[in-house]
């Protein structure tokens, strides 16, 4: 690689520096199924099927998706290091893991409306627990609305007069699971515990008393009993992320969208929790598409409302960057 090519092109360090940012993306159970591979001009993003949920998540759906998040907080992290990374989707057909390849060029142009959300990645939290309602909603899923587009992900507002049939849904995908002894191993595998580096730990979980204040939410273990927010029922408004089909490129625009969904939330002081479990299951999926205007199949479920200051989640783990990224010579 000569002179000119290494100014066209971040060097390791920036790479690690930009990655170290990327990877605060939300994941499924917090799972980080993601590898990356530096090779001296390109970044390539590929999946870690070592890290497919195989009770909830046999189609790998789940993965792409967060995959798909951590592509865009990518993209982002270097342009705020003043890189445009151009990013080419499922590059070879012939090896399905593979779901991306960074090229870049330098990025003198000013960052607008991106930084804002590009401050927002070290903030973003799930919030499981009871919300406000947010303001100035109208403006805010109008502008999600038009951050999805490009990724052709239709966002969808759930009425408040559907909202009951909505929680229906999640009561019986949670009930169809009770009792699925794999399906529970494989959440109590990657929730509940305390020191690691991965998985959904104790601290972001919510107790018995706080969850049965969500209507729409996503059964994990307990956490001990507490009674955060306890005057508060839920206010938080529901949106539905959906595509036209169901292939592994609208996955991965899912996961992409969810991430400027969320980051914009973030700047704009709200509080977010991604729901994907009910759509895990045909039922469930099929109540979600008659609520929304259009046949699109649902993809995410996303609850967005607001939070008081003074229970601020706090911020999951994450693997050291070294398992999660290779940088080969060039």
């Amino acid at each position: 690689m000569n002179a000119s090519d290494r100014a066209s092109t971040p060097d390791p360090g920036d790479v690690r520096l930009a990655l170290m940012l990327a990877c605060r993306a939300p994941s499924v159970h917090n799972t980080q199924p993601w590898r990356w591979v530096f090779d001296g001009a390109r970044l390539q993003l590929h999946s870690d099927t070592d890290r497919l949920l195989r009770s909830a998540d046999p189609l790998g759906r789940q993965l792409v998706i967060s995959c798909g998040a951590v592509l865009d907080h990518a993209r982002l992290a270097f342009m705020s290091m003043g890189w445009f990374a151009e990013a080419t989707r499922f590059p070879d057909p012939n090896v399905p893991g593979h779901l991306a390849t960074l090229e870049f060029r330098p990025w003198p142009g000013a960052l607008n409306t991106t930084a804002a959300r590009i401050r927002a990645i070290r903030r973003r939290r799930t919030d499981r627990l009871p919300m406000l309602a947010p303001p100035g909603w109208l403006d805010v899923l109008a502008t999600v609305r038009e951050l999805a587009r490009p990724h052709h992900v239709s966002v969808d507002e759930i009425a408040e007069s559907n909202r009951p049939r909505l929680a229906a849904a999640a009561e019986h995908a949670a009930a169809l699971r009770r009792y699925d002894m794999p399906y529970q191993t494989e959440l109590h595998w990657w929730t509940g515990h305390s020191d690691t580096r991965e998985g959904v730990p104790v601290a972001a979980l919510v107790s018995d008393a706080e969850a049965a204040r969500v209507d729409v939410g996503r059964p994990f273990p307990s956490a001990p009993y507490s009674v955060r927010r306890s005057d508060l029922e839920d206010k938080a408004r529901l949106v539905v992320l959906s595509t036209l089909g169901e292939t592994p490129a609208q996955w991965l625009h899912t996961g992409e969208a969810l991430s400027e969904l969320l980051l914009e939330c973030t700047a704009r002081g709200l509080a977010t929790c991604a729901l994907t479990h009910i759509t895990e299951l045909a039922t469930s999926r099929s109540v979600i598409t008659d609520l929304i205007p259009q046949p699109d199949l649902p993809q995410v479920v996303v609850r967005i409302g607001t939070a008081p200051e003074d229970t601020d989640p706090s911020p999951t783990p994450r693997r050291p960057l070294d398992e999660v990224l290779e940088i080969r010579a060039a």
